[in-house]
């Protein structure tokens, strides 16, 4: 069974990631790209369906684990009966062939150490036909080549591939796993000095991207971690941004609610891009701006709310039914049948998004506007249809107040991009269409008798996206009708402090068309601690951003949601949607003009 997610660290090299956990086995790794088929798949199986693991071979506990500073590099210490060694892990960033390279090191005495490797294509479904040359391996399947370079004699013997060596104090032991791909040459044969080499190289290069952070901050440990977390999530050949590095981590454990998070969300992508805009990194947002440019190219009013990492638009869901899930929760899905759907509030994301990519001198793209513009053609004429909403949901349609909330935030970002930056536009017209779609929600979507607004229009339930509705400008945190929104939301929503997505019966729920249950959702108690900051509520924000920063395993990562009967972490990991609320909400609490005044502009309707 694999580890709870909290005892798995990340490694990322921009082009794709793996899980390592804190026993020093690789449970998770796709190649060469963040939706590549995974070749280590134990973290939704077993060992058999591909994993590397490399650790004392009495299965010492290790003592302890960090990153090297403001790294993706890892250390792992272990104490055996005979002295104590390092596993160092990273993803070398610049290399022409992705690969994991992990360097054993002897620190005191003797520790005898154990390589074993099984490689397993297509999510554990091939097996490798393995090819050993001296210390070097090469394993096949089909277009899969991978090849791994042994600081240590090995053997191969029923698929696994093991080496048995040991390490004094001061020696070191070297290992990389590069992919190649047919038509790529052969990787050089890396000697364990030019291996540790790599590894400072790697470090450096995080130090010197972490070092642009301009939040200097109390938080700013947590925060920089969450941005080398974010950075590690993006794809440096396109500029795309993935959700996640993972597929099918239940957010409810032995349960159905297994998502597929390896491509780019639109409203993921802009809340990052918001965030490293917000911390100093205009580079990263001009990239983005240019793979959504592409992505849009040849209709934009045929926007997806997702795309693959290089702006794929063909996501065919499918269910891999030789993985048994992690915990048992199945199905193994990959791809998402959410790419066809409707969701309105991804056009608001995006007019803010390029907004605020302005208002902070990123330097101006015209076909940005032309984009733009056409979109707003779009959303003139369909705002007021029934969406999926912000959540995805299977069921059917509904007018989600939520989704036109954000349809007023693109009005809003029109029209200012009108008033402000002199671009042509019929600001008069969307002026109106601003104005209309206020007072509809305001009519349909709030519940006066009880005082807060709803999930969708009519209904009673409620939907903790609406806690985003003071951080864009539609109503101020003080507006009555908000105060109203969080109180409900704080009798309704709340478990053990954490908060829920929306209302959740114990049945099959109409609403999303999924047996009901799920964890706590983190971005969106992220989201309930700002509100209270805007309200002056800022004890209260400070306790609840602090118990979040708790919820962290001991690297700085999170999951989607936290799961408080278990008392663990479930979900997708590490997730991007909450990283970058606890990248605002730190800021939010330095004072001054943070991210969700920022963002809001400081204006009302």
């Amino acid at each position: 069974m694999p580890l709870r997610l909290e005892d798995y660290a990340l490694l990322g090299d921009t082009r794709t990631a793996a899980l390592v956990g804190y026993d020093g086995s690789v449970d998770w790794l796709c190649l060469p790209r963040f939706d590549s088929e995974a070749c280590f798949a134990a973290l939704l199986g077993r060992p058999e369906h591909g994993r590397w693991l490399l650790a004392p071979r009495d299965r010492a506990r290790p003592l302890a684990r960090r990153y090297r500073g403001d790294s993706a590099v890892l250390e792992t210490e272990y104490a055996g009966p005979e002295g104590r060694a390092r596993v160092i892990d990273c993803m070398p960033v610049d290399g022409d062939h992705p690969s994991v390279v992990r360097v054993v090191e002897g620190l005191e005495g003797r520790v005898r150490m154990r390589s074993l490797m099984r490689l397993c294509f297509d999510y554990g479904n091939t097996p490798a036909w393995l090819r050993p040359e001296g210390r070097r391996l090469r394993a096949y399947a089909g277009p899969d080549v991978v090849v791994l370079d042994s600081g240590a004699d090995f053997t191969v013997e029923d698929g696994d591939c093991t080496a048995d060596f040991s390490v004094d104090a001061g020696e070191k032991v070297g290992f990389r796993l590069a992919w190649r791909g047919l038509r790529h040459g052969e990787p050089e044969r890396p000697d364990t000095a030019g291996l540790v080499r790599t590894v400072a190289a790697t470090e450096r290069w995080w130090r010197e991207w972490a070092g642009h952070c301009t939040y200097s901050g109390e938080y700013r440990e947590a925060v920089v971690r969450s941005l080398v977390t974010l950075k590690a999530l993006s794809y440096s050949p396109s500029g795309g941004i993935v959700a996640a590095p993972t597929t099918s981590l239940p957010e409810q454990l032995g349960g159905v609610r297994n998502w597929d998070y390896r491509y780019c969300w639109l409203r993921d992508a802009t809340f990052t891009l918001m965030a490293l805009l917000g911390s100093g990194y205009e580079r990263e947002a001009v990239a983005w701006r240019d793979w959504l440019l592409r992505a849009l190219a040849g209709d934009p009013r045929r926007m997806q709310i997702m795309y693959g990492i290089e702006g794929e638009r063909m996501l065919p869901e499918t269910e891999l039914d030789w993985l048994p899930g992690y915990e048992h929760s199945r199905p193994v899905r990959i791809g998402n049948a959410a790419s066809g759907q409707l969701q309105l509030d991804v056009h608001g994301e995006l007019m803010d998004a390029l907004h605020q990519a302005r208002v902070r001198g990123v330097p101006p793209d015209p076909d940005a506007w032309r984009v733009q513009s056409v979109l707003m053609d779009f959303l003139e004429s369909h705002w007021r249809d029934p969406d999926n909403g912000i959540w995805e949901v299977r069921g059917p349609r509904r007018d989600f107040t939520h989704s036109k909330v954000m349809a007023w935030v693109a009005a809003d970002r029109a029209v200012k991009a009108v008033e402000r930056f002199g671009l042509e536009g019929p600001a008069d017209r969307w002026r109106r269409l601003r104005q209309e779609i206020f007072r509809e929600v305001c009519a349909y979507g709030y519940d006066a008798d009880r005082a807060t607004f709803t999930q969708y229009y009519g209904s009673a339930e409620l939907d903790a996206s609406l806690l985003l509705i003071p951080s864009v400008g539609f109503l101020p945190a003080n507006d009555p009708r908000m105060r109203g929104t969080v109180a409900a939301i704080e009798r309704e929503l709340l478990r053990d402090g954490l908060v829920q997505r929306y209302t959740m019966g114990s049945r099959t729920d109409a609403v999303d068309g999924l047996p009901a249950g799920e964890a706590a959702f983190l971005p969106c108690t992220f989201w309930l601690a700002d509100n209270y900051i805007l309200q002056g509520r800022v004890r209260e924000g400070r306790e609840l951003f602090e118990r979040l920063l708790g919820l962290r395993n001991d690297l700085g990562l999170l999951s989607e949601e936290y799961d408080t009967g278990h008392r663990r972490l479930v979900g997708n990991f590490p997730q991007a949607l909450s990283h970058i609320p606890l990248i605002d909400t730190a800021q939010n609490l330095a004072g001054g003009l943070g991210p969700s005044r920022f963002r809001s502009g400081g204006e009302g309707p």
